[in-house]
């Protein structure tokens, strides 16, 4: 492999400081005027998160604690890497900095940019529920299904003195 083509490389960081590790290296690059570094990327990926009842998307971290960097491996560029506050070293073997094989690199760049964000849902099978709209408001039930790709939830309601199953979207349920 030659030493001056661009790879991926995995920086490890103290954890929660992924954001402040990519805006110190892009300005330590930028004063350092170094060509050897291209991108720095944190890896995410959008959730939407129901809690409460209410929707919202959140972007989590993939691998928490790691940056991904695609550089040219220099003196210079391991140096401006390795000296940035709160970054604690390469992931590697010894003291060379191993590269990513690229097809790890398309799954984690691909992982981030998936259409539609994963539906992140705070409740389980068997937990008592109670529905807070719809036909079947204020009737409490069992979680008997979750269906996280169409957003509903298989509830076990009592009606008529049977234990039904009914389908309901995930905003018409909160836990008891």
């Amino acid at each position: 492999m030659e030493e001056n083509q661009k790879q991926w490389f995995v920086i490890h960081t103290y954890s929660g400081y992924e954001e402040r590790v990519k805006k110190n290296l892009e300005q330590r690059i930028k004063s350092m005027d170094s060509g050897d570094v291209f991108q720095v990327v944190i890896p995410t990926a959008e959730e939407t998160e129901v809690k409460n009842g209410q929707r919202r998307e959140v972007t989590k971290k993939i691998l928490p604690g790691y940056v991904l960097i695609q550089m040219r491996l220099s003196d210079q560029s391991w140096n401006i890497v390795r000296n940035t506050p709160g970054v604690t070293g390469f992931v590697g073997s010894g003291n060379k900095p191993a590269p990513l094989p690229e097809e790890e690199v398309n799954r984690i760049l691909k992982q981030m940019t998936a259409e539609a964000p994963r539906v992140k849902v705070g409740f389980r099978q068997g937990q008592s529920i109670k529905v807070v709209d719809g036909p079947f408001i204020d009737f409490m039930g069992v979680v008997d299904d979750i269906n996280e790709k169409r957003g509903k939830v298989k509830v076990l309601l009592s009606l008529f003195g049977r234990e039904t199953p009914v389908e309901l979207d995930f905003l018409q349920v909160e836990k008891l």
